[in-house]
């Protein structure tokens, strides 16, 4: 599902050069829950927006369900994230004037699809959010933020999640609740590839990385 072969990326920081991956390769099958950890500085978040096709390696190739996001142009691959992978951040990233229901449905303005309200319906539902429906993301707890921002990470039936720090805003039985979604996500077939400072959180995953500063 996610085929990561010898991505290299470089910074520039103050004028020096700083390597933060160097010939990282990785890969996440169907069904697979991976959590990647290591100390700040370490590339995991790099890795993370580089197998989402939000930043190019300077080298090496990233591949999702058979295909390199980089070959397309930016509209492609938009389109690409949007119907393949799904994101969900340590901070939400809802927009504060939408509704549980909009902020849902918002991935479908990207890739319009016929059923994408239904669909919705079925995600608050499954997610324990339908008495919150119609509530701001300001009235809601953090849980809750979290579980709309999994709902609307899911609702194009992307094949790979990709988690930055997922439950570190939540409490422990939020956090768990999360985790459990995630794993439930993994045993249908799709691929989770999780970055978290979390060692309980790395515990729920199949395998566990850990990367080291280049």
């Amino acid at each position: 599902m996610l085929d990561i072969r010898e991505i290299s990326k470089t910074y520039t920081v103050g004028g020096k050069a700083v390597a933060v991956l160097d010939g990282m390769s990785l890969r996440v099958g169907p069904g697979e829950f991976m959590a990647v950890q290591g100390q700040s500085g370490c590339g995991k978040s790099t890795l993370l927006l580089a197998a989402g096709g939000l930043l190019r390696p300077d080298s090496g190739q990233v591949f999702v369900s058979g295909s390199d996001p980089y070959e397309l142009s930016s509209e492609a691959r938009a389109d690409f994230r949007a119907t393949h992978i799904g994101f969900v951040f340590q901070q939400f990233h809802l927009v504060p004037y939408l509704d549980v229901l909009d902020n849902v449905l918002s991935p479908s303005m990207a890739h319009d699809s016929p059923d994408a309200r239904p669909r919705a319906m079925d995600l608050i539902e499954h997610f324990g959010l339908a008495d919150r429906i119609g509530h701001l993301p300001g009235e809601l707890s953090t849980g809750e933020r979290q579980r709309t921002a999994l709902a609307r990470a899911l609702l194009n039936r992307p094949k790979l999640l990709l988690a930055d720090e997922p439950t570190g805003n939540l409490d422990a039985n939020s956090g768990a609740i999360v985790l459990n979604y995630m794993r439930e996500f993994a045993a249908s077939g799709g691929a989770v590839l999780m970055v978290t400072h979390d060692s309980d959180a790395a515990g729920k995953a199949d395998r566990v990385i850990q990367l080291a500063k280049a």
